[in-house]
C-alpha cells in the first residue's frame, strides 16, 4: 500500500477592498506571475470597512486606507505584519515610515501614516520602528477636486485654485461631494475654512463644537440646492461630470484620466490651501493562518515588485518604493507621472485610451511637489462616531 499523501485543499485568497485598486488586470497578472487563486472582493469605501471590523473571517486581505488602520485594529479584526517578510521592506521610502518626502516637506495635519503603521510593545500602534507592522504601505497619492474646463475657468495651481470653489455661487446646483464621511468632511472643512465662513483649531481632529458649526453651514448650502449630489464610487463620480450634472467635484485620480481619455478636459486642481493625502493600507485578517498567510504574503510582495506599481502610475498613483516601478515604466512615463515633467509622447492609461498628450505636464506637478502641500490626511477623529450622524444629517437634508 502506497503512503499516506497529504494534498492541501484548494483555496482562493481572498481580499477585500475597494474599486480603486482591485482592478481585473492586476488580480490577472498577480494570479499569473504567483501561480495562485486570488479573488477580489470590491465594493463601496463605507461597505468594505464595515464587513472587515465585524466580519474578519470573510477576507484573507483587505485594502483601503489609512484612516481605516484605526477602526480594523480596535475591532481585533486584522493581525500584525512581520517586516521582516516584507522582501523590500527597506525601499519603502519616508511618506510611510516618517510621514514626508524630505525635511522641509510640510508633515500635514490628522493621521499621517507613519503615526499608525509600527506596532508598539504594548500593541498600540505608533511612529516608533520596530519589526511588526500593522500595515503594507503602498499605494498613495493626495486628493482634491476636478473641474471641466469648458464650464470653470482654468485656474494657476497654488495660486488661485482653492477648496473654496467648491462653496463658489457661480457653481450653484453643479457641485458634488464624494459620499465616504472620514474622506468628505475634510473636504468640507477645507472648503468652509478656504471660503472664510470658519476657522479651524486643527483640522486634522474636528471639536464637536466644530462639526455642529460646520454641518450648519453645509446644510445650508444643501437646502438651497449649491450640491448637486454626493458620490459613492469613481464611475458614479465620471458619470456625473461626464453627464454634465456637475462642473466641478470632489476626485479621485483615475476618474480625472478617465474622463481626459474620453474627451472631458478635466482638470485635478492643485489648491492653494493643500491637498488632502491618503495612503493604501494592506492589512492581514486576524483569521488568515498557514498556507493562506504564506500567499498573503506573497501577494504583499508582489505588490511592491516593480509592475503593479508601475500599472497604478498610469491612473495617477505612486508606489512607496517608486524606485522599483520605474523599471516598467518608459523614461516618458516615469518623467510625466512621477518628475512633472512634459509628456514627450502621448501617454496611455490603464485602459489603453491616451490619458495626457504631449507637452501636457502633470497637473501638479512632481511626486515631491504634490507631497510637499499636504494639508490633512485621511483621518479617523476622536470624534469620528459624532461626525458620522452629522455626515448623514447632512445626505438626508432637503
Amino acid at each position: 500500500m502506497a503512503p499516506y499523501v497529504y494534498i492541501p485543499k484548494k483555496f482562493k485568497l481572498r481580499v477585500l477592498g475597494t474599486h480603486v485598486t482591485l482592478q481585473e488586470e492586476i488580480r490577472v497578472q498577480a494570479e499569473k506571475d504567483l501561480g495562485i487563486e486570488i479573488q477580489f472582493q470590491p465594493g463601496g469605501s463605507a461597505e468594505v470597512l464595515h464587513q472587515a471590523s465585524t466580519r474578519p473571517e470573510s477576507f484573507d486581505l483587505y485594502e483601503q486606507w489609512s484612516n481605516s488602520i484605526k477602526v480594523l485594529w480596535q475591532a481585533r479584526s486584522i493581525q500584525q505584519i512581520d517586516a521582516r517578510r516584507i522582501r523590500y521592506w527597506d525601499e519603502i521610502n519616508g511618506i510611510s515610515k516618517v510621514g514626508r518626502l524630505t525635511k522641509n516637506s510640510k508633515l500635514g495635519a490628522g493621521d499621517a501614516p507613519h503615526k499608525m503603521v509600527y506596532v508598539q510593545p504594548d500593541q498600540s500602534l505608533g511612529a516608533r520602528p520596530g519589526n511588526n507592522i500593522s500595515f503594507l504601505p503602498y499605494v498613495h497619492n493626495v486628493d482634491s477636486f476636478g473641474y471641466d474646463t469648458e464650464f470653470v475657468k482654468q485656474g494657476q495651481p497654488y495660486q488661485t485654485e482653492s477648496w473654496g470653489w467648491l462653496l463658489d455661487e457661480q457653481f450653484h446646483g453643479k457641485v458634488a461631494l464624494v459620499n465616504a464621511p472620514s474622506i468628505g468632511i475634510f473636504d468640507a472643512a477645507l472648503a468652509v475654512e478656504a471660503a472664510g465662513l470658519m476657522k479651524f483649531e486643527d483640522i486634522g481632529s474636528l471639536t464637536h463644537a466644530e462639526i455642529d458649526r460646520l454641518f450648519e453651514i453645509l446644510i445650508g448650502f444643501r437646502r438651497k440646492g449649491h450640491f448637486r449630489g454626493a458620490w459613492s464610487s469613481v464611475p458614479q463620480s465620471v458619470d456625473m461630470m461626464r453627464d454634465r450634472e456637475v462642473h466641478l467635484e470632489s476626485m479621485f485620480s483615475p476618474a480625472v484620466y478617465s474622463l481626459r481619455s474620453e474627451g472631458v478636459d478635466c482638470v485635478y486642481a492643485s489648491p492653494k490651501e493643500g491637498f488632502r493625502a491618503w495612503h493604501g493600507v494592506m492589512c492581514l485578517s486576524s483569521r488568515t493562518n498557514g498556507a493562506k498567510q504564506d500567499a498573503a504574503y506573497e501577494f504583499m510582495n508582489w505588490w511592491l515588485s516593480g509592475w503593479p506599481g508601475a500599472y497604478i502610475a498610469r491612473q495617477g498613483y505612486y508606489i512607496s518604493n517608486p524606485r522599483r516601478a520605474r523599471q516598467h515604466l518608459s523614461q516618458s512615463e516615469w518623467d510625466y507621472w512621477y518628475e512633472g515633467k512634459p509628456a514627450t509622447e502621448d501617454l496611455l492609461g490603464t485602459n489603453n485610451s491616451v490619458v495626457a498628450k504631449k507637452g501636457r505636464t502633470r497637473d501638479g506637478g512632481s511626486y515631491q511637489r504634490r507631497f510637499d502641500n499636504i494639508a490633512v490626511w485621511n483621518t479617523v477623529m476622536p470624534t469620528y462616531e459624532y461626525s458620522l450622524r452629522a455626515w448623514q444629517s447632512f445626505l438626508a437634508a432637503t
